[in-house]
């Protein structure tokens, strides 16, 4: 087979970065949407709080699981019909909640969204490294702010539209319509993509497609173990934070406006952390920092939540946004091709995305057991201060050693 010398696939930069936007800012509403009408749905469904963290558990589980098929998908569809397939998972999911009148309704939509989510997930951090590789952190930043924007507009507008007079059904199945302007755009332009030929292959093209090598790597599973547990705290916070302040005595608007100014401080730190730690190769010190704002943020919750609940929500948010961004873009630090580090960054995601969906249950058992809310934020704590630890082993200078390719036969 010849050697295509076919310039890389690129897409107008300001449809990109449209296409980017407006497809990532769907992946989080419906999932920030469901905390702050908890009590409305548990009071209709009758969930108890166990059964209620089934509706961040299992798409965040489903995230990681579907994550892990996101490379073979590609392979197989194209980024076209893949990210064009997904969006319409996620519209079905929230366009089926209308009949959500059952518990069982809503985890199973959940579901369904999630698996869209994915791929979705799964895809684009490797197409971001394609299309913009000579503005990887600042790309990751902008689809990292978008993903966290989408998490602010479900938290605030679902319970505004219950106060509006909506159903709670009709108030979780309006984030279809973001979907429906973003499938045409992503059609059209990842078709422009596919229109320009084959991407150019690498001189050692068997090593670059073949990915498996990846889980036999010691720095693959730390990667996943450190972006799960790190990201236990965004699901918990996604699950909890509103209905922990409506046992405090807060609305639904209440607490769902929390949560938006704590999507809205993730978007800002997403956004920007990239674009600072960028001056160095070194992404270390700026995630030590988010890290150390997530236990500040947790003791907080833990300690003094009616004190100061919005400076918790802005330290946590920025903390939470910050981390997740960077570890978008230190998992595809780790290699140069886009197609091992897109491989790279979708094993990550999916293991950690499961191990994240454990959070909440977590925090669910710890409630129960204890009755006390402080030890499930003190467990977050924790969890923040372990990765941290983890974080030290994150030394660029190693990052040829620990992900060596195997040569080409």
């Amino acid at each position: 087979m010849s050697t295509s010398t076919a310039s890389p696939r690129h897409v107008p930069p300001l449809l990109w970065l449209a296409v980017v936007v407006l497809v990532t800012i769907n992946l989080r509403p419906f999932l920030t949407a469901s905390g702050p009408l908890g009590q409305a749905i548990q009071s209709a469904t009758g969930m108890d709080l166990r059964t209620f963290s089934w509706l961040t558990l299992l798409p965040m589980a489903l995230m990681g699981a579907g994550a892990w098929l996101a490379p073979s998908a590609l392979q197989r569809l194209g980024a076209r019909r893949a990210i064009a397939g997904s969006l319409s998972l996620i519209g079905l999911g929230c366009v089926l909640r209308l009949a959500g009148s059952s518990s069982w309704v809503l985890i199973a939509t959940a579901g369904l969204c999630g698996c869209g989510v994915a791929l979705v997930q799964g895809i684009f951090p490797g197409l971001i490294k394609r299309q913009s590789p000579h503005n990887v952190a600042p790309m990751m930043g902008l689809y990292s702010g978008a993903l966290m924007g989408g998490g602010a507009l479900g938290a605030q507008i679902s319970p505004l539209a219950v106060q509006w007079g909506w159903s709670w059904q009709a108030a979780l199945a309006m984030w279809v319509v973001p979907v429906l302007a973003a499938l045409p755009l992503a059609w059209y332009a990842l078709g422009l993509m596919q229109a320009t030929g084959p991407a150019p292959r690498p001189q050692n093209a068997a090593a670059a497609s073949d990915t498996r090598w990846l889980m036999r790597r010691g720095r693959t599973w730390l990667l996943l173990l450190s972006f799960g547990v790190m990201n236990g705290g965004y699901a918990s916070t996604v699950a909890w934070l509103a209905p922990f302040y409506q046992t405090h005595g807060w609305t639904a608007t209440q607490s769902g406006s929390l949560l938006a100014i704590l999507s809205i401080a993730q978007a800002a730190s997403a956004l920007a952390m990239p674009a600072l730690a960028a001056r160095s190769t070194d992404r270390r010190p700026w995630a030590l920092a988010m890290l150390l704002m997530q236990i500040a943020g947790f003791a907080g919750l833990a300690w003094w939540p009616d004190a100061f609940p919005t400076l918790n929500g802005i330290l946590l948010g920025m903390g939470l946004g910050g981390c997740f961004s960077l570890f978008m873009v230190i998992a595809l630090d780790h290699l140069p091709s886009p197609t091992q580090a897109g491989a790279l960054n979708a094993l990550m995601q999916g293991g950690g995305f499961i191990l994240a969906a454990l959070a909440p249950w977590i925090m669910a058992q710890l409630l129960q057991l204890s009755g006390s809310w402080i030890t499930g934020w003190l467990y977050q704590a924790g969890a923040a201060a372990l990765v941290c630890v983890l974080m030290l082993r994150f030394n660029p200078g190693h990052y040829a050693s620990v992900m060596r390719a195997p040569a080409a036969h």
